[in-house]
């Protein structure tokens, strides 16, 4: 997600070069031509390669929606699946030893029961898949070896749980509603609304840090330029997809912005527990699955709610 740059980052290192005599100094060899490097965003992005991929990836989703919106369950289980394999395998890079089978294959249940068994197939391919990790974890070293940092891991992974394919699971929740598709549609611009503006605002008046040590990177200005460009979006999505009264837009704006915001900070904060700058590499000038994903979905739960009890 593209963060509002706020403060130049210190990224002159400092040389503590050894003295050398003259000679030593004329022998030394002129350096090699260095390569230009690709232009990147202050956020330290390649940008022609983010803005490349996620133009492409946003005609795409759109494409979907329009034309062959159930495809989009089977988009949203690709996506699922990759973004858990990216966490998972950072995870255990740490040492914390999430069981990648029934994660992966109880995150698949949950995405794929939402469409025909609505809600109560989501709860209970969680609750399976929950109770199935904690004994996989108890025994993953065999009957008679001692399982390690066991209550640890095993909260872990039923977070990772939570916060991939249950999450996702309500933008099928709601693809499966009246005009569905539209209803995707609205908050995915509002996410996007929510980013540019994050970014513009960020990159021109971007001065006051937000959460400093989490992301340094976001400002409050930032912040309000998401509100700004997500109201508007809102505003204009849902009058004009959904047909509903505007106020409706204006909650859902600023509700979107709050969790998109708060997804991204949750993110940054565990990719700063593990050392990492993000989850995977799959995606030039974004990173991975995961890191494209991770204001998407706490927006897909605050639009399922919205949208469901107002429209």
């Amino acid at each position: 997600m593209s963060d509002g740059t706020i403060v130049a980052e210190d990224t002159a290192a400092t040389d503590a070069a050894t003295p050398r005599d003259e000679g030593a100094a004329e022998a030394t060899p002129a350096p090699a031509a260095e390569s230009t490097p690709a232009p990147k965003s202050k956020a330290g992005r390649n940008l022609p390669a983010a803005l490349a991929v996620g133009l492409g990836l946003g005609l795409s989703l759109i494409a979907i929606l329009l034309w062959a919106p159930k495809v989009l369950v089977g988009v949203i289980a690709v996506a699922m699946a990759v973004a858990t394999w990216e966490v998972a395998k950072r995870l255990r890079e740490a040492d914390v030893l999430v069981p990648r089978i029934p994660l992966l294959l109880g995150g698949q249940a949950i995405i794929w029961l939402a469409w025909p068994a609505g809600p109560q197939g989501v709860l209970g391919a969680f609750g399976a898949t929950a109770l199935t990790m904690m004994v996989w974890r108890l025994f993953d070293h065999g009957l008679t070896a001692t399982p390690r940092n066991y209550l640890r891991d095993t909260a872990i992974s039923v977070f990772v749980l939570a916060w991939v394919p249950l999450l996702a699971s309500f933008a099928v929740l709601l693809l499966d509603q009246h005009d569905g598709n539209l209803r995707v549609l609205t908050f995915m611009i509002l996410v996007v609304c929510s980013d540019v503006g994050g970014y513009v605002a960020g990159v021109l008046f971007g001065k006051h840090p937000m959460v400093p040590h989490i992301s340094p990177k976001k400002s409050w200005e930032g912040f309000a330029g998401s509100l700004v460009f997500s109201v508007i979006g809102g505003l204009l999505t849902v009058t004009l997809l959904l047909q509903a009264n505007s106020m409706i837009g204006v909650l859902l704006g600023v509700g979107l912005v709050l969790v998109a915001t708060s997804g991204d900070l949750i993110e940054s904060q565990i990719k700063r527990e593990l050392g990492i700058k993000d989850m995977g590499t799959l995606l030039p000038g974004h990173g991975g699955i995961m890191d494209r994903l991770d204001s998407m979905l706490p927006s897909a739960f605050v639009a399922w709610l919205v949208l469901t009890a107002l429209l």
